[in-house]
């Protein structure tokens, strides 16, 4: 099933992207940490689920995503160089890089984020083993076959060709490698159904202007060019229940002391990102939003 047409951001979109992030990121971290994602709870329903803050939540993201791939944890058979493709500050690469004692390189489009992310993992003494550049990730600058765990957390979005964007991924994995890709993708249409309705369109391309996002994609576009990529052991898991506390509970840490004075040094384009969470609780009460993780295996011995 083809996914519904929804208009992508305006503009130049790669340096739309990395404004953004140059601006925001700042704010963000001082607001959520180092991991500019979202977090993962219990579903609403469950009465004895505990609800951590929201780092401990953005950190279980990052090791059910692990899990859910069966990334190994023993010496001999667990990753040893990671790529993190968008990785904001470096939140994924360094908490990787401890799990795994692997290398991890991460790329973002922001030189603001690297120069931030690398000032970070010199801090926390991780500097031989964590890197972050300035590189496109639909043209990465590795050799192919270089690393054993490719990683994508919610940098999909940004993508306006998916398919070079996965093409790129697979490329890069070592012969066996893992590939996990969480992003968010829009509901599965009706039979009935050709696209999505009107209002639910004009959602997604508020949603897309405030983040700069690209066309919104159906979770089985991404399993599609898996398999025309011959990519194996294909999975998906919608985890919109699990994120749906998340925006609410960084809502009220923004109307905290230290989210209110962050928000005085604020630019229009976090203002406007800031504005934008609103809509993604919109979209996620809706139905709409679908928060999916897919993983793959590239075919070879690792």
């Amino acid at each position: 099933m083809a996914s519904a047409a929804v208009p992508a951001a305006t503009g130049g979109l790669k340096e739309d992207i990395a404004g953004l992030y140059d601006e925001s990121s700042g704010v963000w971290e001082r607001i959520c940490g180092e991991h500019l994602h979202h977090g993962f709870y219990e579903p609403a329903g469950d009465a004895t689920a505990v609800r951590p803050d929201v780092r401990r939540a953005q950190i279980r993201t990052i090791d059910e995503a692990l899990a859910f791939a069966a990334v190994p944890d023993d010496l001999e058979k667990r990753p040893k160089t990671i790529v993190d493709v968008g990785c904001g500050i470096g939140g994924s690469s360094r908490y990787l890089a401890r799990k795994y004692g692997a290398q991890c390189t991460g790329i973002t489009l922001s030189p603001v984020q690297a120069e931030r992310g690398n000032a970070l993992t010199a801090a926390q003494g991780l500097s031989d083993q964590v890197s972050l550049q300035v590189a496109d990730a639909l043209e990465q600058p590795f050799p192919d076959g270089m690393f054993d765990l490719v990683w994508s957390m919610e940098s999909g979005e940004h993508m306006p060709d998916k398919r070079k964007f996965v093409s790129e991924l697979a490329r890069v994995a070592a012969p066996g490698g893992t590939i996990i890709i969480v992003t968010c993708c829009h509901r599965n249409l009706n039979p009935s159904e050709t696209s999505l309705k009107p209002d639910e369109q004009r959602l997604l391309k508020r949603i897309s202007d405030a983040y700069c996002l690209a066309d919104w994609f159906l979770p089985s576009d991404y399993v599609s060019i898996a398999k025309s990529l011959s990519l194996e052991d294909i999975r998906t898991a919608d985890w919109s229940e699990n994120v749906v506390p998340f925006w609410p509970a960084v809502i009220k840490l923004s109307l905290s002391w230290k989210g209110l004075t962050s928000a005085l040094t604020c630019g229009w384009k976090t203002i406007n990102g800031a504005m934008g969470i609103l809509l993604l609780i919109q979209g996620y009460r809706k139905g709409l939003i679908k928060f999916t993780v897919i993983t793959c295996r590239k075919p070879g011995p690792p």
